[in-house]
Order: structure tokens, then sequence, then C-alpha cells
């Protein structure tokens, strides 16, 4: 019924989730000749993990923001607020898709439904181990398959760097607009 609603433009509804990236870089999948092993060189130093929360708004946007270590209540927080406050200002209903993530149910954030919802933002949670049904999971897979595969970097701000590349040309295939949203300190946590 979101779908439905969604294109036909009563809704606008956009798939959330997050994710993660490390500087060494998962070898994928080649043909090699027998007796030789498939080798990929890393840097010497792992890194912190870059962490990716996104919007997807299939065919229209993806909106994004980037955290070193892991995607905290208070990121989440702060990108549903922005979501909220644009479908205040656009007058339009915003319905965000998302998996039960503790995050997305802490004390904190379920404190602010009520006043997301009176902005017009509303939370529709997936049924538990359903990622198959939050179409952003395949966003992920395809930004670490294809964009960025087969590379090692040798810090977090290259890697951050091949990532905001990564979803820029994907937006150009998938003619949908990219905007990356930058985190104040308070966002940390």
């Amino acid at each position: 019924m979101l779908e439905l609603s969604a294109g036909a433009g009563e809704i606008d509804l956009k798939y959330l989730d997050e994710s993660g990236f490390c500087a060494w870089s998962e070898p994928g999948y080649t043909y090699y000749f027998k007796g030789e092993q498939k080798r990929v060189e890393q840097t010497t130093r792992r890194g912190r993990r870059l962490s990716i929360i996104g919007f997807l708004q299939p065919l229209i946007s993806f909106v994004y923001g980037l955290v070193i270590g892991g995607v905290n209540r208070w990121s989440y927080i702060n990108m549903m607020e922005r979501e909220a406050q644009e479908a205040q200002e656009l007058g339009r209903i915003r319905v965000i898709v998302q998996d039960n993530g503790p995050i997305h149910r802490c004390r904190e954030v379920q404190q602010l439904w009520s006043k997301w919802e009176q902005m017009g933002l509303y939370i529709f949670f997936l049924p538990k181990y359903c990622s198959e049904m939050n179409p952003i999971e395949l966003e992920w897979q395809h930004l670490k398959k294809d964009e960025l595969r087969g590379q090692s970097f040798d810090d977090e701000l290259d890697l951050a760097y091949a990532v905001i590349d990564g979803i820029e040309t994907r937006g150009e295939k998938g003619n949908y607009s990219t905007q990356r949203v930058k985190f104040n300190k308070n966002s940390s946590g």
C-alpha cells in the first residue's frame, strides 16, 4: 500500500538503513588458473570503520551521512529530524521504512515519534529478518561489490572519498540525486 501511495504521488516513501566499510576490501570473485592463489594486497593499517546512514527514495534521491565508527542514536536522530523538518516544510506525508535496529527504537527516539508524526514523518518498521524488503540493502551491496570492489585504502579519508564517489556514480547510473549530510559535533553522541 505504501508503494502504491508513493507511486500515485500521495506520499514520499523512503527506505532507511545503515552499513559500514573498512579500509581493507574483501576479494571479489574472479577466475584463477589452477595452482594460483588469489591475493589482494592490503595496507599495513586496517583503520577504523566508516559507517553510513542513508535514505533511499527509489528513482528520486539518496541522502546519506558518514561517520567514523558506528552510527549512533544521535546521528540517527539528526537525520530523522532533518527528514521531519523537510516533510513539514513541503506539507507532505513522508514515510520512512526501516528495520528494528536498537537505535531505531531506543528511548530517546521513541520520545520523538509523536513530534515527528505531527510534522508529517511516519515510521514503518519491517518485520524482523526481512532485509530483502528494504531496497537500500541492494544499494549497499552494489556499492561494495561494484564501486569499491578490490580496493584498499590508506586511511579513513581515502575510504570516505571512495564511498562518496561510489554513491555519486550509483546516482548517475540510477538517474537519481545524491546528497551528503554533514554531522555537527553534537550528533556524535
